[in-house]
């Protein structure tokens, strides 16, 4: 059962999040555009990090706490996941407080409606 730890946890992350995108309605994976420009460049600075701390001897993985699935490069698949949940996560949280308390986080409501009618 061990090697689903890191698994599980990025699955616990969504679960918690998820309902954030259904019952408040943020609108995270209808503004995927805005989306990917959030994640794709903490992404590739991450994933690339990492491969050279792999590369380099700087850093391992546990085979006991994770699937042990290498990607190329030896990074486990979950650690490319961790890149791409985590900022999801992150980002409707940050939508979730706009929504309830009314903050526009240097996000005007007047933009963000305009974008959101230009995603649908």
């Amino acid at each position: 059962m061990g090697h689903l730890t890191y698994l599980s946890l990025l699955v616990g992350c969504l679960v918690v999040t998820a309902p954030l995108e259904l019952l408040l309605g943020v609108r995270v994976y209808a503004r995927w555009r805005r989306l990917l420009l959030a994640i794709v460049p903490e992404f590739v600075v991450f994933v690339g990090w990492v491969l050279y701390a792999i590369s380099a001897g700087h850093w391992d993985y546990s085979a006991a706490r994770t699937l042990d699935v290498r990607l190329p490069g030896g990074i486990p698949v979950e650690e490319v996941l961790f890149f791409l949940v985590v900022p999801v996560c992150a980002v409707l949280a940050l939508e979730a407080v706009r929504k309830v308390t009314g903050w526009d986080a240097g996000y005007p409501a007047r933009e963000a409606e305009a974008e959101a009618g230009a995603d649908a």
